[in-house]
């Protein structure tokens, strides 16, 4: 199943570290970043756990719930977790979906044959209150996330969300940002009474408080 950005992020039941968990139910009125591992107790799988872990106010502050998945069981999970909080010297408090049977990784396409028929690729989905796919990554296994990019997307989408503007290449929060061509000059004015800075017709550049 291909997903895309706007798709309404299909929802399943299943078993994790905190019991059942309903996708669109748990996620209530939050953010949520769901990602993917190949497997329990690897390497790269253990420090992206833990620094979704070390991360977990980050998250919070913007009303972020962490979900990870990989293909093993409940069991396996605690075990690996053990592992995580001692060599990350941290504490995971978000669940991780078991998946043995792979049916939450076939819906969301994260099983990639090229890189195994059984272990899921580490994708990302940002999902949002509506429960809308605003981003979906994908990285092979032998290569970890960059955190920061993460949050920096989630940032970004969070202040389009609020501003009705779009983020430059590199864009930073307190960086300029970009006003949409879709906004004409007139409402402009109204969105942006600090005006801009026209560098085309259809790149403006203001500053957001």
């Amino acid at each position: 199943m291909s997903l895309h950005i706007g798709d309404t992020a299909p929802n399943f039941t299943t078993d994790s570290t905190i019991g059942e968990i309903n996708l669109h139910k748990w996620a209530e009125d939050s953010w949520v970043f769901f990602f993917s591992h190949p497997a329990d107790f690897t390497p790269v799988c253990t420090t992206e756990m833990g620094r979704t872990a070390q991360l977990a106010d980050e998250f919070s502050a913007r009303n972020v719930k962490p979900l990870g998945l990989s293909t093993d069981i409940v069991e396996e999970h605690w075990d690996w977790i053990y592992d995580v909080n001692s060599t990350q010297n941290t504490g995971v408090h978000f669940p991780i979906l078991a998946d043995p049977d792979c049916e939450v990784a076939q819906l969301y396409d994260m099983i990639h044959p090229g890189e195994s028929n059984t272990e899921a690729v580490r994708s990302v989905f940002i999902i949002d209150p509506d429960k809308k796919i605003r981003l979906s990554m994908t990285y092979p296994m032998s290569v970890g996330r960059n955190f920061d990019e993460i949050l920096r997307v989630i940032d970004a989408l969070q202040l389009g969300d609020k501003k009705s503007i779009a983020t430059p290449a590199d864009w930073r929060p307190g960086d300029k940002v970009i006003i949409p061509p879709s906004i004409d000059n007139e409402e402009a004015k109204k969105l942006f009474p600090n005006g801009w800075e026209e560098l085309r017709p259809y790149l403006r550049l203001t500053e957001i408080n």
